[in-house]
């Protein structure tokens, strides 16, 4: 079964973390780069369509390309942590946690985080957010990132589930590319112009 909307008595539980915008506009995010190739096809695809995102970048990848973390400021988009290594946090003990994203700063943000996988243990968001971290979450998940998923399977979610002031997450990875170089562009095409991030 997928859970493809995160329900509201989950995002009215946890008050201190963002699962939808705050202006009414639809905000597609991408976990998991920076990729060399996906992700400078992503921006392309974004600036097509006069649309800003948020990338959540894992810190080794980051690292390892920082000309693609250049090209995603220099087009307008946010960057945000990801976590060094892509830790579960429910598998994972809050201080070694806390470094593995701590570690990630300097080459993501040192503002703004999601939790790999979206988990993340009382303990290590109280401590991200005494921080100054703020936590984004998500409202709509596409389901990119599943290889028994077609794309069809993945506009249909997209299509049912996002309304004004979705967070949407997608993932510029070589593991969603298959769904994502099919879905990105019609969904972005399909998407009411007056919803849009810009």
């Amino acid at each position: 079964m997928r859970f493809t909307r995160v329900p509201r008595w989950t995002q009215w539980a946890f008050p201190n973390m963002e699962w939808r915008t705050s202006n009414g506009k639809v905000l597609p995010t991408f976990d998991d780069g920076p990729h060399p190739e996906i992700t400078p096809w992503v921006l392309d695809q974004l600036r097509q369509h006069n649309c800003k995102g948020v990338f959540f970048l894992v810190g080794n990848n980051a690292q390892r390309y920082p000309d693609v973390v250049a090209q995603i400021l220099a087009e307008g988009h946010t960057i945000g942590n990801h976590s060094m290594t892509h830790r579960n946090g429910f598998s994972t003990d809050t201080n070694r946690y806390l470094e593995d994203v701590f570690a990630a700063e300097a080459h993501t943000s040192n503002t703004l985080f999601r939790p790999p996988y979206g988990k993340i243990r009382p303990a290590q968001h109280k401590a991200l957010i005494a921080r100054g971290y703020r936590i984004m979450m998500w409202e709509v998940l596409s389901y990119d990132f599943d290889a028994t998923a077609s794309s069809e399977v993945c506009l249909n979610i997209l299509n049912k589930n996002v309304r004004e002031g979705s967070i949407v997450v997608f993932h510029d990875s070589e593991k969603a590319w298959p769904r994502l170089e099919q879905v990105l562009p019609i969904w972005l095409q399909s998407l009411d112009k007056n919803l849009i991030n810009v």
